[in-house]
């Protein structure tokens, strides 16, 4: 089985968690992720093909940036996507044929409809990914295009069709280039992907809790709950454990792998905001600037650190939402772009955290108040910790596992 898990941290994680579960039924379990994670992926027990493409590196590029600046445009965004993701597609296309052989199962989200190229060719069966809601419904827009909203649910069901197709429409030169002359499959026009894709098999790799489902997806829509990754054997430093034991719950505030256009400002202004609230903190950086009330750590696993502090200040990526709720812990979310301003907007509808703050919108004032918000307005608290019993109470992974079972065995 192969699992394409080409994005961030936060869409490898969960991939992991599941080739974990897999593996320990006795399936053979393939990671097609960036080398950036290989001692992650090997710490997992599973077998990497690196892809050349670094999302972290894409994000602090001169293009990386421009394509954050265009966030708030849709039509922008996709014109800078095209400038980024060009010169590496190709390659990206051919190290994940290679990478695919021998599979008798593709997983893989719906970026230009790789695992449904990948079954052409292979003649074998695919399901498709979702670490966000991007199945069609009138219930809800895009993640991507909050504003549909103000059209009801036609204009709904519509931004799913116009992220899909703009995305296509990017992408569909090279990946018919390769289709042609590497798969030896005809070229797809501008409709024949949806056609496949909307009955095929999608595995909703968040919770119900979240995203209630809505109730026009069809049979083939399973919203199995987050897959949550523990990573093993992680051990903690010791001024890490001395500065947890030396006050109150601090803070964790980090943007995993986003970037402003200036980095050290924004750690100043951060660091500002937390003494004008009087809160200690854990920051991601170098243990060289900690202070007395602000430590600064290398990686940390956030299933260990979460349940320590006292509240999240974070991107609102799917993964990292998943862990501060999970841990139960309210969230402040600074959303960047994509589907971080959807997580950011339910954790507030859901009480767990207060309005959230656009990373665009950042200021010492704006997030002293959001701070005093976060971690003196107690209602933020319970309701993150009931929601954390909640999540710790679902077994994504093996609702996941359940669905994969009902694909037919390859053949001996």
């Amino acid at each position: 089985m192969v699992i394409f898990a080409a994005g961030s941290r936060g869409d490898v994680q969960p991939c992991l968690a599941l080739g974990r579960a897999l593996q320990r039924r006795g399936d053979a379990v393939r990671i097609l992720a960036s080398l950036r994670y290989r001692h992650l992926i090997a710490g997992a027990g599973l077998d990497l093909h690196p892809l050349p493409v670094d999302p972290v590196e894409i994000i602090e590029s001169a293009e990386g940036q421009e394509l954050l600046a265009g966030r708030r445009n849709p039509v922008a965004f996709i014109r800078h996507m095209d400038r980024v993701m060009r010169p590496r597609m190709m390659s990206m296309l051919e190290e994940t044929q290679i990478g695919a052989k021998g599979a008798d199962l593709v997983l893989a989200p719906t970026f230009s409809f790789l695992g449904l190229h990948l079954s052409q060719y292979l003649n074998i069966p695919h399901a498709l990914i979702h670490f966000q809601p991007s199945q069609p419904t009138t219930a809800f827009p895009h993640p991507f295009v909050p504003a549909a909203r103000i059209l009801g649910g036609v204009g709904n069901r519509l931004s799913f069709g116009a992220v899909d197709l703009g995305s296509w429409m990017v992408f569909r030169q090279f990946v018919n280039a390769w289709r042609q002359d590497s798969l030896g499959l005809a070229p797809m026009s501008l409709a024949a992907p949806f056609r496949h894709v909307r009955r095929a098999t999608v595995l909703c790799a968040f919770s119900p809790t979240l995203v209630p489902r809505p109730p026009d997806w069809g049979p083939n829509v399973h919203v199995t709950g987050f897959w949550h990754h523990d990573q093993p054997l992680w051990k903690p430093p010791r001024r890490l454990l001395a500065f947890l034991a030396e006050g109150p719950p601090p803070l964790y505030v980090g943007f995993g792998s986003m970037q402003t256009g200036d980095p050290k400002a924004t750690d100043a202004l951060v660091r500002t905001a937390l003494r004008r609230a009087g809160l200690r903190a854990v920051l991601p950086g170098d243990p060289a600037t900690s202070d007395d009330d602000i430590l600064a750590v290398g990686d940390t696993p956030h299933d260990w650190l979460f349940p320590k502090m006292a509240a999240v200040v974070h991107h609102g990526g799917a993964g990292t939402t998943a862990s501060a709720l999970r841990a139960g812990k309210p969230s402040l979310i600074c959303p960047f772009f994509g589907d971080q301003p959807y997580w950011a907007g339910r954790v507030h509808d859901l009480g767990a955290g207060p309005a959230p703050l656009p990373v665009a919108d950042l200021t010492v004032d704006a997030l002293t108040q959001r701070l005093h918000a976060l971690t003196r307005y107690a209602p933020y608290t319970h309701r993150a910790h009931r929601l954390g019993q909640v999540l710790k109470a679902e077994n994504g992974i093996a609702r996941a596992c359940q669905v994969l079972d009902q694909f037919p065995a390859a053949p001996a």
